[in-house]
């Protein structure tokens, strides 16, 4: 049998081989992007398609269970939902699948843009899972990681470089956009502001490329309705400008809540060791949730429809505070508190093991914060339009908590089909994305990977610090000696070595406790009668700085400016001596770097 499967192999290996010579003759690497483009466009709108598909038909199942006032099932099903999807994770998947647009950052961050083939579908099917039986989460995160994955293992098969792929990473999170959202133009700009770094001609045409095709097949898979058709708005006026710079101050704060208040919920989740108290802990909290508030069930997206055709009242439906609805600031109130514990549910449905994203959740939150500041305004006498506001707030909202203004703008224009509102959905979306950067340099994608120095950025000198690692400009080729050494035997090592520095290392801890330079014995070793006066302990000096090590670059970098020194040690975190670092070796690689980080 093994024989039998070993040549089966090798013929497999064999026609690859053929196919990949083919291509290499006859298509060029200019255009086969193109091609993989295309096809990265529809696997996307076909993933989307069947996420969509499949978590309205659990939905669909799981709504019809009852039709009295009070849904009881709420409290049970979203936790079974979880336990399916993490089982498939964990027994079957086998890997983390969480935080699909983190992942991607992560890869990128890393310029190798490799991301594992199961993620083309792995992601789907739990999502699909999680959000059918009610996570209060989205599915978009874990469509742009299926997107990317897509993208990714086509280029792979082709033998692409990681150039190429990271483009192609970035065609699929376009794609994935366009397929999910019908959203072509935003794919492309979410790409631009939270994924890659520069955009020239001979990129932007692939994810064009992607997020048209995306866009297009789902447009035939499911029709050409917007997401949240759009059409009871008021137009632009002056006037109203006041009441929409405060809708974005709003939307900026709201967002800041938002940011901070998941990360530190998803950190408490994270502190907890055991599975199953994850899901105990999580799987109640969300049940009570969604049981107390039904708008918290699923993506929301049903919510964000009423409340764009000014309809707050369906909101109400099965919630135990349904005598809210008769008051006017009962209704605020109503909106409020989902809000507030909209970030409880999103953290839960992923603590306790559910795979979602943040999209939804940001949409959701942004629609109930416009359409309540809306109220607030009208309660105390002015005249706004609701609608307006709900449809502004998501816009502000994303654009904050994404730390991505372009995205918002052009995203609730495309799911809502209101292009007439592009002044309205400017205004709040820069309000709003100016006040939370006052607060947070990050967005809650990136801050994970911020804090570890691993994210890259639109600031090229950082982006090139991060891509280089502290492992290729150690050098260990310097020659240690003992501080108990005398003059002479650090003479003796001189002499073999071809550097002017030498590390003072203890002998039993390998800790480093100082530094010999050349220049500081250059005047004494030439006299034999001190060779046994002097020891090295006398002669050393301690280095003006050391390097930890696992430091990211960047911060390598801070350290030579701030000490003004061109070699720092390298020490681990209980001081044991690793090596040397100049700053020259860190210039010479940073210039390769940038040139292939640069190059077309």
């Amino acid at each position: 049998m093994q024989p039998i499967f070993t040549f089966a192999m090798h013929n497999s290996q064999k026609h690859i081989s053929k196919t990949l010579d083919w291509r290499v003759r006859h298509v060029s690497d200019h255009n086969l992007v193109y091609i993989l483009a295309l096809f990265t466009g529809f696997g996307c709108a076909f993933a989307a398609f069947v996420l969509k598909s499949v978590v309205g038909f659990i939905q669909g199942f799981v709504t019809t269970l009852t039709h009295n006032d009070v849904n009881w099932w709420y409290l049970v099903l979203p936790a079974v939902g979880i336990a399916i999807a993490a089982f498939y994770v964990n027994r079957m998947v086998k890997d983390d699948i969480s935080h699909g647009v983190t992942r991607i950052l992560y890869a990128i961050s890393q310029h190798k843009a490799i991301i594992k083939v199961h993620n083309m579908w792995s992601s789907v099917i739990a999502s699909a899972i999680t959000i059918g039986f009610g996570g209060s989460v989205g599915a978009e995160a874990p469509m742009v990681l299926t997107g990317s994955a897509i993208g990714s293992n086509l280029g792979r098969l082709f033998r692409l470089d990681q150039h190429t792929l990271m483009l192609l990473v970035g065609c699929g999170a376009a794609g994935a956009l366009g397929g999910i959202f019908k959203a072509p133009i935003a794919g492309v700009t979410f790409v631009m502001e939270v994924l890659l770094i520069d955009f020239t001609m001979s990129s932007i045409v692939p994810i064009l490329i992607t997020s048209v095709t995306a866009t297009a097949f789902a447009y035939l898979f499911t029709g050409s309705d917007c997401l949240f058709p759009f059409t009871d708005y008021q137009p632009f006026t002056l006037h109203r400008v006041p009441f929409t710079i405060v809708l974005g101050l709003a939307c900026g704060f709201v967002a800041l809540y938002f940011t901070r208040g998941m990360n530190l919920l998803e950190g408490l989740f994270r502190r907890v060791s055991s599975p199953l108290l994850k899901w105990l802990v999580g799987g109640v909290m969300l049940g009570l949730l969604i049981f107390l508030f039904p708008p918290l069930y699923g993506e929301g997206y049903d919510s964000i429809t009423f409340l764009l055709s000014d309809d707050p009242s369906n909101l109400f439906s099965q919630s135990p505070f349904r005598s809210l609805q008769d008051t006017r600031w009962g209704v605020v109130l109503f909106l409020g508190l989902i809000v507030f514990f909209k970030i409880f549910a999103t953290a839960a449905t992923n603590g306790a093991g559910g795979t979602g994203g943040i999209f939804a959740p940001s949409l959701f939150v942004g629609c109930l914060t416009g359409f309540a500041v809306g109220l607030v305004f009208n309660n105390f006498g002015f005249d706004v339009p609701l609608t307006n506001f709900a449809f502004a707030g998501m816009a502000g909202l994303m654009s904050a908590v994404m730390h991505a203004p372009l995205t918002g703008i052009f995203l609730i224009a495309e799911l809502t089909g209101g292009y007439d509102l592009f002044m309205t959905l400017m205004i709040t979306s820069v309000v709003a994305y100016l006040t939370i950067i006052v607060f947070e340099p990050h967005s809650l994608y990136a801050m994970r990977l911020a804090k570890k120095g691993e994210l890259l950025t639109h600031h090229k000198d950082r982006a090139v610090l991060t891509l280089m690692n502290l492992d290729n400009v150690i050098e260990t080729d310097l020659l240690a000696v003992s501080p108990e050494m005398t003059l002479g035997e650090l003479v003796k090592v001189i002499s073999k070595s071809h550097r002017n520095i030498f590390p003072v290392v203890e002998n039993y801890t390998e800790r480093l406790v100082g530094i010999v330079t050349l220049d500081e014995v250059r005047n004494i070793m030439f006299q034999p009668r001190l060779y046994d006066r002097f020891t090295v302990y006398k002669l050393m000096s301690i280095p003006p700085g050391k390097i930890i090590e696992n430091m990211p670059m960047d911060k390598v970098m801070d350290m030579f400016e701030s000490t003004g020194a061109w070699n720092l040690p390298v020490v681990d975190e209980k001081g044991a001596y690793k090596g040397f670092v100049s700053k020259s070796k860190i210039f010479n690689i940073y210039r390769n770097v940038l040139v292939n980080f640069s190059e077309e």
